[in-house]
Parts: structure tokens; C-alpha cells; sequence
């Protein structure tokens, strides 16, 4: 619109220096008269710079890069938004970010808001097991002016760039990545490592790795004093190689022409039928492992039990030995204490009899040193004994001498010591009599 309104704006002021130039007639409008040359030019220097003005200056758009070639050959790069100087450059217009998502399995999307539509990605994991992939990535162009440059002249189209270099480069990696990893380990919880993994290698190269192979014996049984061996699994390893402890890579397209990945995501990773049905299976087969292995440990358990119930019932027995023989042993102490106290009694009683018989040998030492004396003075015991035995045979003899009256005649008497008059007067008589005798 302003290149239209410049060109009539020259037109104009070439019309008017035509005008300035030629004769006026007096019948000639007034414009006409007053127009003066100056005017015409001021007028066909508007017009020049109107139509001039979308080579000299242009405005940058949100989001894009620009490259421009001076008519001299001269590049340069326009990174930011707004107005900015051309100087009759030819202008290369370049999306700033890129988007590639894998499209498959009925979805549909708007093609205008993706640059570029991959098709589901075949893989191949390291146990052999295939799959599909299913990702959308974001790519940003390089930020600086050089590399911008470089990569602009290089693929010299937006499409070029798209189709040519970073889908391909996006299967390569992709494919790559699924060679590092085990459809099982990915299963069972490496699916964020995969995608970390799948992201690293777009980032800086992909990583150089060195395939190393193990062999897994699986027994028949779980018993441990019958193993026998049901087969032997082979299953394969990825390392990374390592260069001075850092992992070596591989540059590729996106890295060696700093092209930024911005986002990466693993939609799906779609295993293969007959991996799932040997998954359930193996599910299938490990519940009933479990399940025989709880069998087992019940079991063991119920062995355990009977076994502690023996053992508890065992050491019940020994208790209750172990009560009688204490029992006993106790009755034994019990009277081998009796005995050594009755040993004890006894070898009292045998000192009292020593003692006992001691004094009777003091007492007879005694007595017989009295008799002794006596002697010595004219009498013994002895003489002194039979002489009073003598005397008492006289008096029970004349004691049987004696008459007492046939009829007596009992008055009132003492009976409270329990004698009767008789028996007094008899006592009476006799002991009488016996003092007679002994005098």
C-alpha cells in the first residue's frame, strides 16, 4: 500500500516539474499558475521515499529469524522482533522453533502448527523384543548470528532442515536409544531413564557403548537340597564407553550445527503382541510360583511349629524331671544334713559321757580318799554299812516278835494324814522299841 502510494506520489511530482517547466496561458487554472517547481520536487521526494521504503526497512516478527543478503553479498542476521534497517537486502524468513511429533493410531492434528510429521518409529530392544515409538521433540534454532548464518546457507530451506536432517537424526537417536535398554527393565521402571537417555543423545551426540553378554542360571526347584538346573538364559548388557571417565559420544546433525533441543516427550512406546502375552504368562507363571513358594513357607512354618511344639513339650519333660530329681536331692541333702547333725548329737552325747565319766572318776577318787582317811582314823564305809544293815536285820526281827492285842477298842481319831488309830499305835510301838534296841 505505501509502495502504491509512493509511485503516485512520483508520478505526481513528475507531472508537476512537466507542469513547472511549460508555458501558462492565461486561461490556465490557478493551481496551475501557483504550482512551482519546488513543490514538484518535494513531492516526487516523498513519492521516491514511500515507494523505496519495504527495501530500506522491514518489520521482524515474534518468533522468526531472518537473514539477509546485501546487494553487495554481505549476510547478516536479524534475531529480534520490530523494525529493523534491509538496505535492499533479500530477506530469508526462518521459523525460530521447530516441532516434530510422531503421528499415528488415528490421531490427527492441526499439520499447520507442526513442521514436521514423523511416522511411527520401528525399535528394537536389546533383549530382541521390537516396538514402536511414538514422541514429540521441539528444536530451537541457534541463537547466536554465526551459527545461524552457517546453518541458513547450509540448508538453505526450513523444509531442507526439517525433513532432511532432524527427523532423520530423530529415528537415528531414538533408535539408538531403544538398543541401550531391555523391554523388560523397561516395564518394570526405566521408562523415565529412556526418555532422560533419548533426550541426552539429541542433545550432545549419542553416547559410544559396548555390548556385553551374561548368562543366568534358573533352577527347577526351589528346594535348596535338591537344585536342578531347568535353563540357562542369556541376556545382554549396555555400557557406555567411557574416555577419562566421561562418556565418549558421537556428534550428529542437531550438535554440530548447535541446533537447541527444547523439549523432548516418549508419547508411547508401543511393545509388541507377543511380548505382552509372554509378560502375562510370565505374570501368570510368577503368581504361581509365589504361590507355591507361600505353600512352602507354610510348610516350613507349620514344620517350625510342630517343631518348637516338640521342643516346648520336651523342655516341659525336663522340667518336671528336673522338679523330681531336684525333689530328691533336696530329701538327700535333707537327711544327709540329719545325719551329720545326729553325728553332731552324738559326738555331744559321747563327751557328755566322757565328762559324765570323769566326774564319776573324780567323784570316786574323791570318795575313795575319803575312805582312806577313814581308814586311817579306825572305820570304813563298809564296816560302817554292815554294822547298820546288822542293826535293821535286829529290828525287823524284833518287830515280828511282838503281840498285839486281839480286840481293840478304836476311839475317835486323826484321819486326816490317812492313818488309822492302829496303824498309829502300831508305828508307835516299833519305833520305840527300835530306839531301846539301838541304844
Amino acid at each position: 500500500m505505501i509502495t502504491i502510494l509512493g509511485i503516485i506520489l512520483i508520478l505526481g511530482g513528475l507531472v508537476g516539474l512537466l507542469l513547472s517547466k511549460a508555458t501558462i496561458n492565461d486561461n490556465a487554472p490557478t493551481w496551475q499558475k501557483n504550482l512551482k517547481k519546488g513543490h514538484a520536487i518535494f513531492i516526487l521526494t516523498i513519492g521516491l521515499l514511500l515507494a523505496t521504503i519495504n527495501q530500506l526497512f522491514f518489520f521482524a516478527d515474534r518468533g522468526f529469524n531472518y537473514l539477509l543478503v546485501s546487494p553487495t553479498g554481505t549476510m547478516s542476521a536479524v534475531m529480534e522482533q520490530g523494525i529493523k534497517w534491509r538496505g535492499f537486502a533479500k530477506i530469508d524468513k526462518w521459523q525460530k522453533f521447530i516441532d516434530v511429533k510422531v503421528i499415528g493410531n488415528g490421531i490427527e492434528i492441526d499439520e499447520d502448527e507442526v513442521e514436521g510429521i514423523m511416522k511411527p518409529v520401528p525399535l528394537r530392544f536389546i533383549d530382541q523384543v521390537t516396538a514402536t515409538g511414538f514422541i514429540s521433540t521441539r528444536f530451537e534454532l541457534p541463537r547466536d548470528e554465526t551459527s545461524f548464518i552457517g546453518l541458513a546457507v547450509k540448508f538453505r530451506t526450513m523444509s531442507n532442515l526439517v525433513n532432511n536432517t532432524i527427523v532423520p537424526t530423530i529415528k537415528e537417536q531414538l533408535v539408538n536409544t531403544a538398543y541401550m535398554f531391555a523391554a523388560q527393565d523397561y516395564i518394570s521402571g526405566e521408562a523415565q531413564n529412556f526418555r532422560q537417555v533419548f533426550e541426552e543423545q539429541l542433545k550432545g551426540g549419542a553416547y559410544a557403548v559396548e555390548k556385553i553378554e551374561k548368562r543366568d542360571t534358573i533352577f527347577s526347584t526351589i528346594q535348596q537340597t535338591s537344585k536342578l538346573i531347568k535353563e540357562i538364559q542369556t541376556s545382554y548388557e549396555v555400557n557406555k564407553v567411557l574416555e577419562n571417565g566421561i562418556p565418549k559420544r558421537i556428534k550428529h546433525e542437531l550438535s554440530e550445527n548447535n541446533i537447541i533441543v527444547s523439549q523432548v516427550i516418549v508419547d508411547n512406546i508401543e511393545l509388541e503382541s507377543t511380548f505382552k502375552q509372554r509378560l502375562e504368562a510370565q505374570r501368570d507363571e510368577s503368581a504361581k510360583r509365589q504361590l507355591e513358594q507361600q505353600k512352602v513357607e507354610t510348610a516350613k512354618d507349620a514344620q517350625q511349629r510342630i517343631i518348637a511344639e516338640g521342643e516346648r513339650d520336651k523342655a516341659a519333660e525336663r522340667v518336671a524331671q528336673e522338679k523330681e530329681q531336684v525333689k530328691a536331692l533336696i530329701a538327700i541333702e535333707t537327711k544327709l544334713k540329719q545325719e551329720e547333725t545326729n553325728k553332731k548329737l552324738a559326738a555331744i552325747e559321747l563327751e557328755t559321757e566322757r565328762l559324765n565319766a570323769q566326774t564319776k572318776k573324780v567323784k570316786a577318787d574323791a570318795e575313795a580318799y575319803e575312805i582312806s582317811r577313814k581308814v586311817s582314823a579306825g572305820i570304813t564305809p563298809e564296816v560302817k554299812l554292815k554294822l547298820e544293815l546288822e542293826r535293821d536285820i535286829k529290828v525287823a526281827a524284833e518287830v515280828a516278835k511282838i503281840k498285839f492285842p486281839q480286840t481293840m477298842i478304836i476311839g475317835g481319831g486323826d484321819s486326816k494324814n490317812g492313818t488309822t488309830p492302829l496303824e498309829s499305835l502300831i508305828g508307835a510301838a516299833m519305833a520305840k522299841q527300835l530306839q531301846t534296841q539301838s541304844k
